[in-house]
């Protein structure tokens, strides 16, 4: 079957929807979810979006403080784009019916977390994230051009290649005509053309044994962009969140925001002692990397899975009203957080890098745009910020949406795409085969390229890597495409991208920590 849009979104966060809503006056727009729309790394955002708001804050410190956590890494013109139209950004949801928390005197209920010099990150209790993706889903399927093709999985984009032209990262004017997209239900393949495609298909969380992304967080996006030849950067630069709930067979792992630790809470070792001043004069508000390395070295020095966090010297009450859904969920476990400390462990959180893109959230690919957690943009370098990865998000999604705006009557939908092609292959029933494989990625990743690595850690995992992409892309080849095996090839493909990244990166910088090489390069 061959559908026909203006424009076609893969993925349903903050991204993929801001700009749906941004674009869909001009033309008919097609949605592509592999789940629900609900499911997407949006929901799970707990802290907040980052945004300059009252007058003893400025767009300068914004910048400065990003620019820091960023360890030199970022691009100065991106940050200054990103944080100049935050407010702006700020206001469109707020307009779309996201209920941000105020105080008494109808100000923003401004939060502090990691690295952030002032108060200012906007938040809905502590379940942000699930506010503004409840938001948008309203208004989404409210509008008359959006159409939403739920449980459908994008398996590759479209470019001259499946036209019979030898395509390489060197050939100019690679061009995206559309979307290849599995239905798992009926197991037919359907080809999908566009005017625009829009990549915002999230992180790349499940290649890690332990991440707070959810199960559909499998780097599919960049893996697709990654194979039509377009380029990808900085896919070593992979952030895990300091504090996640410790609690064994928990998928995806629960967080414990940082805003928790900008209210006051201190971390502890096993023993009940605080240690993070050890490490950084800002102690438990640190950034990300360092905060999380330390935990790492205080994990391993201690030989336990995890350290504490301590909230029970705050007022009970207001424990309970800033962070409920924390609350009841420890509440669940037998953990009362007014009164108990919270066990937590870094989880693989976020990625920096991902999909080259230019200041319109253009790829290298033509007609073709990436914004939210697959995207690179510059702004957050080596380490991101807490909570501006929400902000850059919508920024991005409006910058493509403009840009797509002024360009989309110049373009034509291909008509002479093929079919997807599946001759010669034979539905395969081994799915223990693709279970295991998934299995020995997460393993090998957690073990040797997570939060502290070395030349030997990664040249075993890139060894070990390399074989299981063979296996795969010979299963892939022979049977018929189903949503595992094509989540098995992305996940592969993504998890090659973070070590040979990680291995070209002599020096460590941010949130990639090697011990051949401690120090930073200086330019």
């Amino acid at each position: 079957m061959v559908r026909k849009f203006d424009f076609i979104v893969v993925g349903s966060g903050i991204a993929g929807m801001s700009f749906a809503l941004k674009v869909a006056h001009k033309g008919k727009v097609a949605i592509l979810c592999k789940s629900k729309l609900e499911e997407a790394n949006t929901h799970y955002a707990q802290g907040g979006i980052a945004s300059v708001t009252n007058e003893t804050d400025n767009f300068e410190k914004h910048i400065s403080d990003t620019l820091i956590a960023g360890d030199g890494h970022c691009d100065e013109e991106v940050v200054r784009k990103v944080v100049e139209n935050a407010p702006r950004e700020i206001e469109a949801l707020v307009n779309w019916g996201v209920d941000f928390d105020k105080d008494a005197e109808g100000n923003f209920d401004l939060h502090k977390e990691g690295g952030h010099s002032e108060f200012r990150i906007l938040h809905h209790k502590d379940s942000t994230g699930a506010e503004i993706q409840s938001s948008l889903i309203k208004r989404i399927k409210q509008h008359p051009n959006i159409e939403v093709f739920e449980n459908y999985f994008a398996i590759e984009i479209i470019t001259q290649h499946h036209l019979g032209q030898l395509v390489k990262h060197t050939t100019p004017n690679i061009t995206c005509y559309g979307v290849y997209v599995l239905n798992p239900r009926t197991r037919r393949v359907h080809t999908f053309l566009s005017k625009i495609t829009m990549m915002a298909t999230g992180g790349i969380g499940q290649i890690y044994q332990t991440t707070t992304n959810p199960s559909v967080a499998t780097g599919d996006g960049i893996s697709m962009v990654y194979r039509a030849k377009g380029l990808v950067k900085d896919m070593e630069f992979v952030q895990f969140h300091p504090t996640s709930l410790y609690n064994p067979g928990d998928k995806p792992s629960f967080l414990i925001t940082e805003a928790m630790r900008g209210y006051g809470a201190v971390l502890r070792t096993i023993k009940g002692k605080e240690f993070m001043h050890k490490y950084d004069s800002r102690g438990s508000l640190a950034p990300r990397d360092i905060v999380a390395r330390s935990i790492d070295t205080e994990m391993k020095l201690a030989g336990c899975d995890y350290v504490y966090l301590d909230v029970t010297h705050k007022d009970a009450e207001q424990t309970k009203e800033h962070f409920p859904m924390i609350y009841e969920k420890c509440l669940s476990l037998g953990i009362d957080i007014t009164k108990d400390y919270i066990p937590v462990v870094p989880a693989a959180h976020y990625l920096c890098g991902g999909i080259l893109v230019d200041k319109d959230a253009r790829t290298s690919i033509n007609n073709l745009y990436a914004a939210g957690e697959c995207s690179c943009t510059g702004l957050h370098g080596a380490n991101r910020l807490a909570s501006n990865s929400l902000i850059e998000a919508i920024v991005y999604a409006d910058a493509a949406a403009k840009h797509s705006l002024n360009v989309i009557d110049g373009i034509s939908i291909r008509e002479d795409i093929p079919l997807w092609n599946d001759e010669g292959t034979s539905l395969n029933e081994e799915m223990i085969l693709i279970t295991q494989s998934l299995k020995e990625v997460s393993n090998v990743m957690s073990n040797y390229v997570g939060i502290v690595r070395s030349n030997l850690r990664l040249k075993r995992a890139f060894d070990r890597l390399e074989i299981l992409y063979k296996e795969t892309e010979d299963l892939f080849d022979r049977s018929v495409v189903t949503k595992e095996i094509c989540e098995l090839r992305n996940i592969i493909n993504t998890a090659y991208l973070v070590i040979k990244h990680a291995m070209e990166r002599k020096e460590s910088r941010g949130l990639h920590y090697t011990l051949d090489y401690p120090d930073k390069i200086t330019l």
